[in-house]
Formats: structure tokens, sequence, C-alpha cells
């Protein structure tokens, strides 16, 4: 981190958190991250070991505390994602852990695991069964098992640095309480990709690789992010349409399907149900910025082939 004027001198009293703070927003906003203020608090806050909110009336950096501070803010600037230098994310209600070899989970996730959630909670069965396909560091998984505390959850990663991050958010989050998840190392092109489960699973949700292979992504995501886990092909669909053929074959009748896609996918993520012909019910849902963000349909009762199906809607989530 650069030493500016305002750095306090070395010494063995105190440094005030809210002019280093400044300083460091500063450099973080030069280095192009958009909401520089918001992570110089919470990179403090972290080092000093208290809630961002508490900041205000924290006892100030101790010597050592600042050096620690100033190197974060370093690698921060060089754009190492904020939640590998603390070490976790935020999700829902949940905090997990996260760092190099997983995806790190987006705010804009928690609208499909929110819907999924809704509908596990509007199961037909007491405990409903929810498939989570390319979980990752278990996010959605994990927000299902602990706000629907009935359902039986799977979550399936091929990645094995991924399902490293998987199984520990998993064995942290049942050591809290939470009902614990079953975890599936396989990958979801499997055309037999939980057998077992054919035609039983209640909800089925996605956030599956999904981004264009030639479209830009910010350094947080090209350095960090695994690539297996952002790109998607050449189209940024490979991995969504066999999700979307397993999905009809894992759905029970009337079962539903989430899946997340890139902002440029709002219609042919809804095109791609339709055409298989085996979903009704098909609506596109915007995230809170008005971006396309994920696609959900309902498995038909009857059963059909695939082949040409009916409309579907836009909603907002």
């Amino acid at each position: 981190m650069t030493t500016e004027p305002q750095y306090p001198s070395e010494g063995t009293r105190r440094h005030r958190p809210s002019p280093l703070v400044a300083v460091a927003a500063r450099e973080l906003l030069a280095a192009g991250v958009t909401s520089a203020r918001v992570e110089a608090e919470l990179l403090a806050a972290y080092v000093l070991g208290v809630p961002r909110g508490r900041l205000a009336i924290a006892d100030g950096f101790t010597d050592e505390q600042l050096d620690r501070y100033r190197a974060l803010v370093d690698r921060r600037a060089r754009r190492e994602p904020l939640q590998h230098l603390t070490g976790d994310a935020a999700f829902r209600h949940l905090e997990l852990a996260v760092g190099p070899g997983v995806f790190v989970p987006r705010p804009e996730t928690e609208l499909l695991a929110g819907w999924g959630i809704e509908q596990a909670r509007r199961a037909a069965r007491p405990r409903p069964l929810v498939v989570d396909l390319c979980s990752g560091s278990g996010a959605i998984a994990l927000s299902v098992a602990q706000e629907v505390p009935d359902a039986r959850v799977v979550a399936v990663e091929r990645s094995s640095a991924a399902l490293a991050w998987l199984r520990r958010n998993a064995a942290d989050r049942a050591a809290a309480g939470d009902r614990p998840i079953e975890v599936v190392e396989a990958d979801v092109t499997d055309p037999d990709l939980l057998a077992g489960l054919v035609g039983q699973v209640d909800v089925l949700l996605c956030n599956p690789p999904y981004v264009p292979q030639a479209v830009a992504v910010p350094p947080e995501v090209a350095g960090h992010d695994p690539a297996e886990a952002v790109f998607g092909g050449a189209d940024g669909l490979a991995a969504i349409r066999p999700v979307i053929d397993r999905a009809a074959t894992l759905l029970r009748p009337g079962g539903q399907l989430g899946v997340e896609h890139d902002d440029t996918h709002g219609a042919a993520v809804p095109e791609l149900l339709a055409e298989d012909g085996r979903y009704v019910e098909i609506s596109a849902h915007q995230d809170l910025a008005g971006r396309a963000r994920f696609a959900t349909a309902s498995r038909r009762a009857d059963h059909p082939a695939a082949g040409p199906a009916g409309t579907w809607q836009t909603d907002s989530s």
C-alpha cells in the first residue's frame, strides 16, 4: 500500500481507522475497485476483528495490525478478490469459506436460491428432494438446507478443488446445526447423472459456467475464479444444454427447475426449455439491476417426448 502523509508514525499508540480507511479507499478506487470505500472498511473491520458497523467506535490499529491492513489493501488493489483476502463470502444467511480453486458466490445468485427455497417450501411432500448442480462452494445447497430444514439436499460438483471447499462448508454448517447435505462428485454432462434419483427430484437448481468464451471478465474473475466455473463454451450454453436435458429426467412430474445464465441469454435459455418439450410454465427472471439472470420451468406431468412446446413469459425477481 502506498505510504501517504496521513498515516500516523509508527509507535506504541494505536492508529485511528478513519484516516487510514480514507487513504485505502482512494487507492482502491484508483485501482478500479468500484466499491472502494465499502471494501476498505470491510478489510479494516476484518483486521480489527469487529463488524463493519462498529468500525467507527473500534480501538485503533496496533502497529502490527496496520502493517497487515496495508498489505491486504495492496493485494486488493492488485485485484485479488476481497473474499480471498478475508477467507469467506456472505450468501443469504451464511458465511462460506472460499479461496483459490472455487468460484466466489455472487449476490445475484441469491435470487435463484431464494426462488428454489420457496419452491421447496411449497413441495407436495413433507421432505422435498432438492438437487444443486455445479454446486461450487455449496452456497445454494447450504442455503436450502438451512432455510428448508425438512429438505433432503444433494449437491453435485466435479472439480476436486471446489469439492474441498464444498465439503468444508457442508461440515461447518452441519456442525452449526443445519441439516447435513449430501455431496456427490460428478459431472453434470454425464448422461447417467444421479441415476438413482430419476423421477424423484422436487426442485433442481443450477448455477453453471455460462460466460461465453470470448467475453472479457473482470480481473478478479480472470485471475482467480476457476475458468471451468466461469466459461460455458463458445456461446456460454455448453453446460446449460445437458443440464436442461438431464433435469427433465430427474424431476418428478410437476418438479421445478431453476437455471442461472448470462445476461445475454434472457431469450436463449427459455427457448431451450421450450424446445425440449418436457417443460411448462417457463419464465425468465431479472436481477435487481434489471438484467436477465435466471430461467425457471415446471416438469410436464404427461412425460412427452422432446419436441416443440409452448411459449414462455418474463417475470421480474
